[in-house]
């Protein structure tokens, strides 16, 4: 079996039940879910740029922590409560991303704590 190590970010929010920041293996880091609290634990209320800029200075924390960096992102996946919020979060989405990994982006019905945006990734080590 793989070697797999658990990471936890402490500039990253608190997981919101009993699972890691992220799993890291030999060949790729796999990252929980990010919503948009912020280190202590208390959520953002702002706008939905906002709120999916703090969703990536979570992954960030949570890359940094285990090795790797944004720029090693090959895949993404977010998680919308409205799929109206689309553009807004697409804008913020640009400024973070701008080498184009794979994406996934659809609307559900409920985030955990009444989040707007989720965001979750898959990263080289």
């Amino acid at each position: 079996m793989a070697e797999m190590t658990q990471v936890f970010a402490k500039d990253a929010a608190p997981p919101a039940g009993p699972y890691s920041h992220a799993i890291k293996t030999p060949t790729a880091i796999y990252c929980s879910g990010q919503i948009h609290l912020d280190a202590s634990g208390n959520m953002l209320q702002g706008t939905v740029g906002e709120k999916t800029a703090l969703c990536f200075q979570n992954l960030k924390a949570v890359l940094t922590a285990a090795g790797s960096s944004m720029e090693k992102i090959v895949k993404v996946n977010i998680f919308l409560a409205d799929m109206s919020d689309f553009a807004a979060m697409n804008e913020e989405y640009a400024k973070w991303m701008v080498h184009k990994p794979a994406r996934s982006c659809v609307a559900v019905k409920q985030l955990p704590k009444n989040a707007d945006v989720e965001i979750e990734c898959i990263a080289l080590p």
